[in-house]
């Protein structure tokens, strides 16, 4: 039995379907992230397992326990949001410590746990601080040490690093994944932010329009999307299309050059396929066996500093490949042709 069980989770508001026969079996321990748009439903689907939402219909489950019916100060669950939501007249020791009081925890022991807290974030000296004395990244940690402290059996973040500057953002979410994983406590992160979910999850929920899409491991998510939103949202995507010229063989015309991917096509001769490929797999220069090879007019160049971003023209196709800056090579010329290749496999029909 899994700790945290969600099972057939709806939600309506009025006539609109924001949350759509959600399931999903999460292990004690593990670090999940909702993944995907603005307005996809996942922050709905977190508050509704911190009680903040009730669900239209569905069973969650902690621990073996049903809490749809319970509300969130029963549920011992810990809570970090976007705003960080401290309290502004309290210091950082009376904000971590604000649960703590709340439930009535001996001052010793909560004066223990509150310094136990602040250690752990990195803030040991800042407990006589106030918030406005803090930088945002301090901030975060601050809330983060608060939902920490009443050793809450779940930890729900919501976004909690998207009002960061990306340094700070980089950084937070190791110490975040560091702490969670310390602790061994059971997470569910969400954020639109793909680098983010693909670095510290354990597995990925990638949710489109109140749907769970996929879920799986980063590497699975990345390299064996499912669907076609997946595909496209889940890292850069190159989208394709060239014409079948034997399905059964997986030979496929594009702009007069022959791709063979070894593998049989789902259409007929004379069909239109459509087909994927990521920036990074795809190198300069003529491939070997197994490798499909195409010659494209370079239209861009953009120096990325360590990654230097090549367009080439194929047809009506624009191919885009990424590859790494380094002081031994020139990048091709702008208005030249330029051979590259990829593996066959790398092919997403």
């Amino acid at each position: 039995m899994a700790f945290l069980e969600i099972s057939n989770l709806q939600k309506f508001y009025g006539p609109n379907h924001v949350v759509k026969d959600f399931n999903l079996n999460i292990e004690k321990g593990e670090f999940i992230s909702f993944l995907g748009p603005s307005g996809c439903g996942k922050t709905t689907t977190l508050r509704m397992v911190a009680g903040f939402e009730t669900p239209s219909d569905g069973i969650i489950k902690i621990n073996g326990v049903d809490v749809v019916n319970l509300k969130p100060n029963q549920r011992n669950i810990g809570m970090v949001f976007q705003s960080y939501a401290l309290f502004p007249n309290m210091t950082v020791a009376q904000n971590v410590g604000f649960g703590l009081r709340i439930a009535k925890v001996p001052k010793e022991d909560a004066r223990s746990r509150v310094d136990e807290m602040l250690s752990l974030v990195g803030l040991k000296d800042f407990g006589a601080r106030y918030p406005f004395q803090l930088s945002g990244g301090q901030q975060q940690r601050v809330a983060l040490a608060r939902a920490l402290a009443a050793q809450p059996q779940v930890l729900l973040l919501d976004e909690p690093l998207s009002a960061l500057d990306a340094k700070i953002r980089v950084s937070l979410r190791e110490e975040i994944r560091q702490i969670q994983r310390e602790l061994g406590i059971t997470t569910i992160y969400v954020t639109h932010d793909q680098e983010e979910a693909l670095s510290m999850s354990d597995r990925i929920v990638v949710m489109n329009a109140g749907v769970a899409e996929q879920v799986g491991e980063p590497f699975e998510i990345y390299n064996r999307p499912s669907s076609r939103f997946v595909a496209g949202f889940v890292g850069t995507l190159n989208s394709l299309e060239a014409k079948a010229l034997d399905p059964a063989a997986g030979t496929l015309d594009m702009a007069g050059q022959t791709m063979a991917l070894n593998r049989s096509i789902a259409a007929k001769s004379g069909d239109t396929v459509s087909f994927a490929l990521r920036p990074e797999i795809i190198k300069i220069g003529r491939g070997g066996k197994d490798h499909v090879s195409l010659i494209g007019l370079v239209e861009e160049v953009s120096f990325l500093g360590s990654v230097v971003r090549i367009r080439l023209k194929i047809g009506t196709n624009n191919l885009v490949l990424d590859t790494f800056n380094t002081t031994t090579s020139l990048p091709p010329t702008v208005g030249k042709n330029c051979e590259v290749n990829f593996p066959a496999e790398s092919v997403l029909l």
